[in-house]
């Protein structure tokens, strides 16, 4: 049974990994006292042991020393963890570490980061869409399987768990996480493990998402005078390339930092795609007003009444991928994740996405509005990650069928064409 002392700073999601493998294997872990980072770590007794200066960091009871979080983890784990005797199941374990480094963990940071303070705002990134490119992957890739590499807990979960866990803290609140039902159970199946509870205690799961403020990062540097902010961890193809080395920036002075808030509130904002459009008569706010605090009885007629034929259209959107359905509230997720995705779609545009029929047996459909006679979807790249696993079809917004769809859909009732009665709807307003 391994005996060491693990040097980290309090609360490293990097050191998590090798605490939680130690909880499953065993090994007798104490973390150093007193350490201190910044100042423990550029001692010249560390940096004799561990020259790089990186925790965590790891050394044995006989003076063995080792650095790299996923190192240490697989050098505490037991067989189980590290893949049992099947060489595939290993194999996985090494899949699912390498896709939480190179792709969950450059990602998260983007994100996270800026937010938190420690590193600077990445302009024009698509920061949130890069965490949507995973987190969907783990959520497909868990629809059918309870861990990620196996039958049961591997160093596989433990890393990918450790790696999500600033998303989950401070960034995914329960309208993000909704679109990910598969990828929730499982990151609360191993957040309660006995022991992951031991080294994990009190986590919350992201209530309020937080939000960029640049005096965050302004007092970073103040602090630390002008010291070199983390950087998210880069992809394989900005590892390849190469660039000059930056030159090294003091503390900025306060005048310095109001110009730059005054330059970034000069900056453009980005456009929204439907204001080259005509901006006809149809006014959204006012319906959405009336459908939501009237019954349909009178909201429905008042659609027709006000809509704007002209500059407006009306679409029926149908999944195309039915039969791959199984769970009712998994498939609720997929409406909700879709809703989520095309928030900035709101202010000229509604639905009525409606699930049909039962667990294993069900299909999604909806009637949209918005504004032009172009499919939407197509104007923003922000907007096009999931319209293309829905067929569309434009409506003729004056004939008697298209006005029975849209009282059905608007009005939660009926069945789809197979005859599934509806179980659910949600609103996009």
């Amino acid at each position: 049974m391994s005996t060491g002392t693990l040097y980290t700073y309090p609360e490293n999601f990097r050191a998590y990994k090798a605490l939680i493998a130690a909880q499953y294997s065993g090994a007798k872990v104490k973390v150093a006292d007193n350490f201190k980072f910044g100042e423990s770590n550029k001692s010249e007794e560390f940096l004799k042991k561990f020259p790089g200066g990186k925790v965590p960091a790891y050394e044995t009871a006989d003076g063995k020393c080792l650095t790299e979080s996923n190192a240490i983890a697989y050098f505490l784990a037991n067989e189980q963890l590290r893949g049992g005797k099947c060489p595939l199941v290993q194999a996985q374990v090494q899949q699912w570490i390498s896709f939480a480094d190179n792709e969950i963990l450059p990602a998260s940071c983007a994100w996270v980061f800026p937010l938190l303070g420690i590193m600077p705002q990445q302009k024009n990134a698509n920061v949130k869409q890069d965490v949507e490119v995973v987190l969907q992957q783990l959520n497909k890739k868990l629809l059918d399987a309870t861990y990620l590499a196996g039958e049961r807990i591997t160093l596989a979960d433990i890393v990918v768990f450790c790696t999500l866990l600033h998303l989950y803290e401070h960034v995914l609140d329960s309208s993000v996480r909704s679109a990910y039902g598969n990828l929730n159970r499982w990151f609360v199946t191993i957040l309660n493990q006995p022991q992951v509870k031991a080294v994990i205690k009190d986590f919350k799961l992201c209530e309020k998402a937080l939000v960029f403020d640049p005096k965050k990062y302004a007092e970073f540097l103040a602090k630390t005078g002008g010291a070199k902010p983390q950087q998210a961890p880069k992809s394989k193809d900005e590892k390849k390339a190469k660039k000059e080395p930056a030159p090294k920036k003091a503390a900025p002075e306060p005048e310095e930092l109001d110009a730059a808030d005054a330059a970034l509130a000069m900056e453009p904002k980005s456009k929204d795609p439907f204001d080259a459009m005509p901006k006809g008569t149809f006014n959204f706010d006012d319906f959405k007003r009336v459908y939501s605090n009237e019954e349909e009885a009178k909201s429905i007629p008042y659609f027709f009444e006000k809509f704007d034929a002209e500059n407006y259209s009306i679409w029926f959107g149908e999944y195309k991928y039915n039969e791959e359905l199984t769970k009712t509230f998994m498939s609720c997720n997929l409406i909700g994740g879709m809703f989520q995705r095309l928030d900035k779609m709101r202010k000229q545009a509604f639905a009525s996405v409606c699930l049909f029929g039962e667990d294993n047996n069900s299909s999604i459909s909806g009637v949209w509005v918005w504004r032009g006679h172009d499919l939407a979807f197509t104007l923003s790249p922000d907007w096009q990650i999931d319209y293309e696993v829905y067929d569309w079809k434009k409506l003729d917004a004056k004939s008697e069928e298209t006005k029975k769809l849209v009282t059905q859909y608007f009005s939660w009732l009926g069945t789809d064409k197979a005859g599934r009665k509806f179980k659910e709807g949600k609103i996009f307003k």
